[in-house]
């Protein structure tokens, strides 16, 4: 399901704000930086991939 922005996604989708509140903090707020382009558990997913590929 598409959401308006995160804001959304997390108040509505609970998998997605109990994965969102998971994250470290600097993953959150650089996916809040774009918090109008994420607007499913996919998207959220995507780009925590994509920020935390250089981590390992």
């Amino acid at each position: 399901m598409k959401y308006p922005n995160l804001n959304s996604l997390i108040q509505s989708d609970n998998q997605a704000k109990q994965f969102f509140y998971s994250l470290p903090e600097y993953v959150q707020e650089q996916i809040m930086q774009r918090a109008d382009s994420v607007n499913s558990m996919e998207s959220l997913q995507d780009y925590a991939d994509n920020i935390t590929r250089g981590d390992n």
